[in-house]
């Protein structure tokens, strides 16, 4: 009786609230993206870094630039989609314009892409970034955690949204340097309890850039007594050397 009140209920918000297009906003049937829409969107694909899944030239290229030289705190990353063209707007709408109604479409393709990859990895929970108190208030919804718990669900996986928390105010990342944005996000998070038992955890972000964002929460872990951190973004840039090319302003 409960699931066929759900689907009722499900039909009902579909009448009231149809899906749209989250590239051209145009309503869709029976589907989450125009099929000429889709083909404008880039998604990740080998070959990419091993560390965090940028893309790469070859496939003889372990590491992309940025990671060759650089120490990371998490094991491995992956992201869904290349941060250029439409997938731009759509973050950026997804993110302050209120456009909630994405997290499906994106859920979807990084569970259908990824799930598999997450499974094999064996974590033991699922983690957002946190936003600020500050900045969860003003924006009234955190979409790491919106899409983070939707993947969470679609690939059978535990979610704990207040694991981690942001215990200061940061600046936005979008105008600072690689080493200033780890230096505003140092001592950024701490987890919100001890919880001995947990030693593998995948975090989920929407956009990757340098990887500051994803270091400092995953540290914040590690010192916690975690073991092994990933993280799981919907976008990602191609390196540092290429942000004005692409114009990327993500958290980190």
């Amino acid at each position: 009786m409960i699931k066929v009140m759900k689907a009722v209920f499900q039909k009902i918000l579909v009448l009231l609230y149809p899906n749209r297009c989250p590239v051209c906003d145009r309503i869709v049937q029976d589907t989450l993206i125009c099929p000429a829409c889709a083909g404008r969107l880039r998604y990740i694909s080998q070959p990419f870094c091993y560390r965090c899944g940028k893309p790469v030239a070859h496939d003889a290229q372990e590491y992309c630039p940025d990671c060759a030289g650089k120490k990371h705190e998490f094991e491995q990353g992956r992201a869904v989609f290349l941060y250029q063209g439409p997938m731009r707007g759509i973050l950026y709408r997804y993110k302050y314009g209120n456009r909630r109604d994405y997290t499906e479409f994106l859920a979807r393709e990084a569970a259908s892409r990824y799930g598999e990859w997450v499974r094999r990895l064996h974590v033991d929970v699922v983690v957002p970034i946190p936003l600020s108190k500050k900045r969860l208030r003003r924006r009234g919804y955190n979409q790491a955690d919106l899409f983070a718990r939707r993947f969470s669900e679609l690939c059978g996986l535990k979610y704990d949204a207040g694991l981690l928390v942001r215990i200061r105010n940061t600046v936005p990342q979008k105008q600072l340097s690689v080493q200033e944005r780890k230096n505003n996000l140092k001592n950024a998070f701490k987890m919100s309890r001890n919880v001995v038992n947990l030693k593998r955890i995948l975090l989920i972000d929407d956009i990757y850039t340098t990887g500051s964002t994803i270091d400092a929460a995953a540290l914040a872990l590690k010192q916690a007594g975690v073991r092994d951190v990933f993280s799981l973004c919907i976008s990602i840039g191609q390196g540092q050397q290429d942000n004005h090319k692409f114009n990327l302003s993500g958290s980190g």
